[in-house]
Protein backbone atom coordinates (compact mmCIF):
# COMPACT_ATOMS: atom_id res chain seq x y z
CA UNK A 1 0.00 0.00 0.00
CA UNK A 2 1.33 3.03 -1.14
CA UNK A 3 0.34 6.90 -1.06
CA UNK A 4 0.26 9.52 1.82
CA UNK A 5 0.53 8.97 5.57
CA UNK A 6 -0.82 12.31 6.97
CA UNK A 7 0.50 12.52 10.63
CA UNK A 8 -1.04 15.16 13.04
CA UNK A 9 0.95 15.18 16.53
CA UNK A 10 -1.29 15.79 19.62
CA UNK A 11 -0.11 17.03 23.55
CA UNK A 12 -3.02 17.76 25.44
CA UNK A 13 -5.68 19.70 22.89
CA UNK A 14 -7.58 16.61 21.91
CA UNK A 15 -10.52 19.07 20.62
CA UNK A 16 -8.27 20.89 18.42
CA UNK A 17 -6.56 17.99 17.58
CA UNK A 18 -10.12 16.58 16.27
CA UNK A 19 -11.07 19.93 14.73
CA UNK A 20 -7.27 20.06 12.58
CA UNK A 21 -7.77 16.12 11.69
CA UNK A 22 -11.45 16.91 10.45
CA UNK A 23 -10.06 19.70 7.91
CA UNK A 24 -6.97 17.43 6.59
CA UNK A 25 -9.60 14.57 6.27
CA UNK A 26 -11.97 17.16 3.91
CA UNK A 27 -8.67 18.07 1.98
CA UNK A 28 -7.35 14.43 1.49
CA UNK A 29 -11.01 13.40 -0.06
CA UNK A 30 -9.89 11.57 -3.51
CA UNK A 31 -6.36 11.20 -2.18
CA UNK A 32 -5.14 7.36 -1.07
CA UNK A 33 -3.08 7.04 2.10
CA UNK A 34 -3.81 7.15 5.59
CA UNK A 35 -3.84 9.13 8.98
CA UNK A 36 -2.12 8.99 12.06
CA UNK A 37 -2.49 10.56 16.00
CA UNK A 38 0.26 10.39 17.75
CA UNK A 39 -1.20 11.47 21.56
CA UNK A 40 2.59 12.62 22.90
CA UNK A 41 2.03 10.89 26.17
CA UNK A 42 -0.72 13.57 27.25
CA UNK A 43 -1.61 12.14 30.57
CA UNK A 44 -4.45 14.01 30.89
CA UNK A 45 -7.16 11.51 28.74
CA UNK A 46 -6.78 12.76 25.53
CA UNK A 47 -5.64 9.62 24.03
CA UNK A 48 -8.67 8.16 25.23
CA UNK A 49 -11.11 10.46 24.50
CA UNK A 50 -9.30 11.12 20.54
CA UNK A 51 -9.64 7.26 19.91
CA UNK A 52 -13.59 6.89 20.95
CA UNK A 53 -13.74 9.93 19.32
CA UNK A 54 -12.63 8.90 15.99
CA UNK A 55 -14.41 5.77 16.61
CA UNK A 56 -17.92 7.30 16.88
CA UNK A 57 -17.15 9.04 13.53
CA UNK A 58 -16.63 6.35 11.51
CA UNK A 59 -12.92 7.86 10.91
CA UNK A 60 -11.10 4.71 11.55
CA UNK A 61 -13.08 3.12 8.25
CA UNK A 62 -13.13 5.68 6.41
CA UNK A 63 -11.71 6.21 2.93
CA UNK A 64 -8.56 7.68 5.06
CA UNK A 65 -8.64 5.26 7.60
CA UNK A 66 -7.63 6.79 10.72
CA UNK A 67 -5.42 5.59 13.73
CA UNK A 68 -4.90 7.41 17.06
CA UNK A 69 -1.48 5.79 18.53
CA UNK A 70 0.25 6.39 22.17
CA UNK A 71 3.96 7.06 21.94
CA UNK A 72 4.39 6.65 25.44
CA UNK A 73 7.42 9.38 25.93
CA UNK A 74 6.91 13.14 25.30
CA UNK A 75 10.28 13.53 23.42
CA UNK A 76 9.47 16.17 21.17
CA UNK A 77 8.01 17.74 18.26
CA UNK A 78 10.59 15.15 16.12
CA UNK A 79 10.28 12.29 17.82
CA UNK A 80 6.04 12.33 18.36
CA UNK A 81 6.45 12.66 14.27
CA UNK A 82 9.07 10.12 13.95
CA UNK A 83 7.07 7.85 15.50
CA UNK A 84 4.12 8.31 13.71
CA UNK A 85 6.05 7.72 10.24
CA UNK A 86 7.58 5.22 11.87
CA UNK A 87 4.41 3.20 12.18
CA UNK A 88 3.86 3.95 8.53
CA UNK A 89 0.82 2.74 6.85
CA UNK A 90 -2.34 0.47 8.10
CA UNK A 91 -0.63 -2.66 6.77
CA UNK A 92 2.86 -2.07 7.49
CA UNK A 93 4.19 -0.67 4.43
CA UNK A 94 5.80 2.61 3.53
CA UNK A 95 3.94 5.64 1.67
CA UNK A 96 5.56 7.35 -1.08
CA UNK A 97 5.38 10.23 0.68
CA UNK A 98 4.53 11.79 4.21
CA UNK A 99 2.58 15.00 5.35
CA UNK A 100 3.02 16.50 9.03
CA UNK A 101 0.30 18.80 9.92
CA UNK A 102 0.52 20.78 13.58
CA UNK A 103 -2.75 20.32 15.70
CA UNK A 104 -3.33 23.90 15.35
CA UNK A 105 -3.42 23.93 11.37
CA UNK A 106 -6.21 23.46 8.96
CA UNK A 107 -5.61 23.13 5.62
CA UNK A 108 -8.10 24.86 2.85
CA UNK A 109 -9.27 21.91 0.67
CA UNK A 110 -6.82 22.36 -1.93
CA UNK A 111 -3.94 22.52 0.32
CA UNK A 112 -2.76 18.98 0.74
CA UNK A 113 -3.30 18.08 -2.96
CA UNK A 114 -1.45 20.85 -3.95
CA UNK A 115 1.81 19.70 -2.04
CA UNK A 116 1.09 16.53 -3.58
CA UNK A 117 0.96 17.55 -7.00
CA UNK A 118 3.98 20.09 -6.56
CA UNK A 119 5.87 17.20 -5.36
CA UNK A 120 5.30 14.28 -8.37
CA UNK A 121 5.68 17.26 -10.77
CA UNK A 122 9.08 18.10 -9.47
CA UNK A 123 10.88 14.54 -8.64
CA UNK A 124 13.68 16.17 -7.51
CA UNK A 125 12.38 18.36 -5.10
CA UNK A 126 12.48 16.92 -1.09
CA UNK A 127 9.98 18.76 0.67
CA UNK A 128 7.03 21.09 -0.31
CA UNK A 129 5.58 23.31 2.55
CA UNK A 130 2.75 25.97 2.50
CA UNK A 131 1.31 29.37 2.56
CA UNK A 132 0.54 29.97 6.38
CA UNK A 133 -1.63 32.42 7.78
CA UNK A 134 -3.47 33.35 10.91
CA UNK A 135 -6.89 33.05 12.36
CA UNK A 136 -6.74 36.62 11.74
CA UNK A 137 -5.99 36.12 7.97
CA UNK A 138 -2.96 37.62 8.13
CA UNK A 139 -0.43 35.74 6.43
CA UNK A 140 2.95 34.20 8.33
CA UNK A 141 6.56 34.66 7.51
CA UNK A 142 7.64 30.48 7.15
CA UNK A 143 9.97 30.73 4.80
CA UNK A 144 13.69 30.76 5.68
CA UNK A 145 17.59 30.68 5.23
CA UNK A 146 19.44 28.67 6.69
CA UNK A 147 20.96 30.54 10.44
CA UNK A 148 24.54 32.07 9.73
CA UNK A 149 26.75 34.20 11.80
CA UNK A 150 25.96 37.48 10.11
CA UNK A 151 21.86 35.99 10.36
CA UNK A 152 22.54 36.08 14.50
CA UNK A 153 24.33 39.55 14.10
CA UNK A 154 21.53 40.89 12.13
CA UNK A 155 18.53 40.09 13.82
CA UNK A 156 19.78 41.21 17.02
CA UNK A 157 21.01 44.99 16.01
CA UNK A 158 17.94 45.78 13.88
CA UNK A 159 19.61 48.62 12.18
CA UNK A 160 18.46 48.89 8.71
CA UNK A 161 21.46 50.11 6.81
CA UNK A 162 23.17 46.71 8.58
CA UNK A 163 20.12 44.58 7.57
CA UNK A 164 21.05 46.17 3.93
CA UNK A 165 24.50 45.12 4.22
CA UNK A 166 23.93 41.13 5.09
CA UNK A 167 20.28 40.93 3.42
CA UNK A 168 21.14 37.60 1.36
CA UNK A 169 21.89 36.47 4.73
CA UNK A 170 18.67 37.50 6.79
CA UNK A 171 16.89 34.34 8.05
CA UNK A 172 12.95 35.59 7.64
CA UNK A 173 12.64 36.23 3.94
CA UNK A 174 9.85 38.01 2.63
CA UNK A 175 6.33 36.22 1.74
CA UNK A 176 7.47 34.74 -1.30
CA UNK A 177 4.65 35.76 -4.16
CA UNK A 178 5.21 32.81 -6.13
CA UNK A 179 5.88 29.36 -5.31
CA UNK A 180 9.62 29.09 -4.83
CA UNK A 181 12.81 27.45 -3.57
CA UNK A 182 13.90 28.07 0.16
CA UNK A 183 16.40 26.99 2.55
CA UNK A 184 13.64 25.77 5.16
CA UNK A 185 10.09 25.93 5.99
CA UNK A 186 8.25 25.84 8.84
CA UNK A 187 6.52 22.37 10.10
CA UNK A 188 3.31 23.68 10.45
CA UNK A 189 2.45 22.03 7.07
CA UNK A 190 5.15 20.09 5.17
CA UNK A 191 5.32 17.55 2.85
CA UNK A 192 7.91 14.55 2.59
CA UNK A 193 9.04 12.18 0.06
CA UNK A 194 9.90 8.89 1.77
CA UNK A 195 12.49 8.32 -0.70
CA UNK A 196 14.28 11.42 1.16
CA UNK A 197 13.66 10.31 4.58
CA UNK A 198 15.18 7.00 4.03
CA UNK A 199 18.24 8.54 2.85
CA UNK A 200 18.83 11.21 5.30
CA UNK A 201 17.08 9.95 8.25
CA UNK A 202 13.91 11.37 9.97
CA UNK A 203 14.26 14.35 12.79
CA UNK A 204 16.82 14.75 14.81
CA UNK A 205 15.21 13.47 18.44
CA UNK A 206 18.07 15.74 20.24
CA UNK A 207 16.04 18.75 19.42
CA UNK A 208 12.99 19.12 21.72
CA UNK A 209 11.33 22.02 19.97
CA UNK A 210 12.64 24.37 17.30
CA UNK A 211 15.68 23.83 15.19
CA UNK A 212 14.12 20.56 13.88
CA UNK A 213 12.68 21.52 11.04
CA UNK A 214 15.82 23.97 9.90
CA UNK A 215 17.95 20.83 10.42
CA UNK A 216 15.86 18.58 8.81
CA UNK A 217 16.19 20.66 5.61
CA UNK A 218 19.31 21.48 5.86
CA UNK A 219 20.07 17.16 5.59
CA UNK A 220 18.18 17.21 2.84
CA UNK A 221 19.62 20.45 1.04
CA UNK A 222 23.05 18.73 1.73
CA UNK A 223 21.89 15.45 -0.47
CA UNK A 224 20.32 17.50 -3.11
CA UNK A 225 16.77 17.52 -2.74
CA UNK A 226 15.92 21.42 -1.91
CA UNK A 227 12.48 22.27 -0.14
CA UNK A 228 9.88 24.27 -1.84
CA UNK A 229 7.35 26.82 -0.81
CA UNK A 230 3.93 26.27 -2.44
CA UNK A 231 1.66 29.12 -2.27
CA UNK A 232 -0.93 27.62 -3.81
CA UNK A 233 -1.63 25.48 -0.57
CA UNK A 234 -2.92 27.22 1.69
CA UNK A 235 -3.11 26.33 5.14
CA UNK A 236 -4.40 28.63 8.96
CA UNK A 237 -2.37 28.21 11.67
CA UNK A 238 -3.24 29.23 14.63
CA UNK A 239 0.00 29.06 15.91
CA UNK A 240 1.67 28.84 19.56
CA UNK A 241 -1.37 27.20 21.08
CA UNK A 242 0.52 24.58 23.10
CA UNK A 243 3.91 26.27 23.65
CA UNK A 244 2.67 29.29 24.88
CA UNK A 245 5.65 30.85 22.59
CA UNK A 246 3.42 34.61 22.24
CA UNK A 247 3.60 34.27 26.72
CA UNK A 248 6.89 33.18 27.20
CA UNK A 249 8.20 35.56 30.28
CA UNK A 250 11.73 34.36 29.43
CA UNK A 251 13.59 32.10 27.11
CA UNK A 252 13.00 28.93 27.51
CA UNK A 253 16.10 26.24 27.75
CA UNK A 254 14.78 24.13 25.36
CA UNK A 255 14.95 26.64 22.63
CA UNK A 256 18.21 27.30 23.86
CA UNK A 257 19.14 23.45 23.61
CA UNK A 258 18.33 23.32 20.08
CA UNK A 259 20.03 26.32 19.12
CA UNK A 260 23.26 25.11 20.12
CA UNK A 261 22.68 21.84 19.11
CA UNK A 262 22.03 22.76 15.75
CA UNK A 263 24.65 25.22 15.50
CA UNK A 264 27.36 22.78 16.84
CA UNK A 265 25.95 19.62 14.92
CA UNK A 266 25.75 21.65 11.15
CA UNK A 267 29.24 23.63 12.32
CA UNK A 268 31.33 22.93 14.71
CA UNK A 269 32.58 24.59 18.12
CA UNK A 270 34.05 27.37 16.76
CA UNK A 271 31.77 28.42 14.19
CA UNK A 272 28.83 28.61 16.97
CA UNK A 273 31.21 30.49 19.67
CA UNK A 274 31.58 33.44 16.45
CA UNK A 275 27.90 32.91 16.06
CA UNK A 276 27.10 33.46 19.86
CA UNK A 277 29.63 36.51 20.23
CA UNK A 278 27.52 37.98 17.08
CA UNK A 279 24.53 37.20 18.61
CA UNK A 280 25.60 38.94 21.94
CA UNK A 281 27.45 41.71 20.42
CA UNK A 282 24.53 42.33 17.99
CA UNK A 283 21.86 42.43 21.47
CA UNK A 284 24.45 44.95 23.14
CA UNK A 285 24.38 47.32 20.27
CA UNK A 286 20.27 47.37 20.49
CA UNK A 287 20.30 47.12 23.74
CA UNK A 288 22.37 50.69 23.76
CA UNK A 289 20.35 52.36 21.16
CA UNK A 290 16.92 51.61 23.76
CA UNK A 291 18.68 53.90 25.89
CA UNK A 292 17.98 56.91 23.63
CA UNK A 293 15.28 55.40 21.76
CA UNK A 294 11.52 54.27 22.93
CA UNK A 295 11.05 50.98 20.97
CA UNK A 296 9.66 47.19 22.00
CA UNK A 297 13.10 45.60 23.47
CA UNK A 298 11.56 42.40 21.11
CA UNK A 299 13.10 39.76 23.56
CA UNK A 300 11.52 38.21 26.27
CA UNK A 301 13.38 39.60 29.85
CA UNK A 302 16.68 38.56 30.79
CA UNK A 303 17.32 37.02 26.57
CA UNK A 304 20.91 37.77 26.47
CA UNK A 305 21.65 37.28 30.32
CA UNK A 306 20.37 33.38 29.86
CA UNK A 307 22.06 32.72 26.56
CA UNK A 308 25.33 33.85 27.79
CA UNK A 309 24.64 31.73 30.73
CA UNK A 310 23.85 28.77 29.15
CA UNK A 311 26.57 28.81 26.54
CA UNK A 312 29.33 29.34 29.19
CA UNK A 313 27.64 26.49 31.07
CA UNK A 314 27.72 24.31 28.04
CA UNK A 315 31.26 25.32 27.22
CA UNK A 316 32.63 23.89 30.24
CA UNK A 317 30.53 20.69 30.69
CA UNK A 318 30.01 18.79 27.84
CA UNK A 319 26.55 16.82 29.31
CA UNK A 320 25.26 20.19 29.65
CA UNK A 321 23.49 22.26 26.50
CA UNK A 322 22.04 20.42 23.71
CA UNK A 323 21.19 17.62 26.03
CA UNK A 324 18.16 19.26 27.54
CA UNK A 325 18.99 19.80 31.24
CA UNK A 326 18.10 23.26 31.28
CA UNK A 327 14.31 21.99 30.96
CA UNK A 328 12.26 20.94 34.01
CA UNK A 329 9.21 21.01 31.92
CA UNK A 330 8.11 20.52 28.14
CA UNK A 331 5.19 22.04 26.32
CA UNK A 332 4.13 20.28 23.42
CA UNK A 333 6.04 19.74 20.42
CA UNK A 334 4.30 20.96 17.72
CA UNK A 335 5.76 24.32 16.29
Amino acid sequence: MAGLLTVLLNWRSADMTLRATEAALLALEGIAGALVIVDNDSGDGSFEAMTAEVQKRGWDKGAQAVRVLQSGHNGGFGAGNNFGIRAGMPDGSKPEFVYILNSDAFPDRGAIRALLTHLQAHPRTGFAGSFIYGDDGVPHRTAFRFPSIAAEFEAQVRFGPVSRMLNRWIVAQPIPQATAQVDWLAGASLMMRQAVLDQIGLFDEQFFLYFEETDLCRRAALAGWPTDYVVESRVMHIGSASTGMREWQRIPGFWLDSRLHYFKKNHGVAYTTVATLALLVGGILWRARLLIQRKDRGDPPLYLTDLTRHALRSAVSPLFGASGATVKSHPKASG
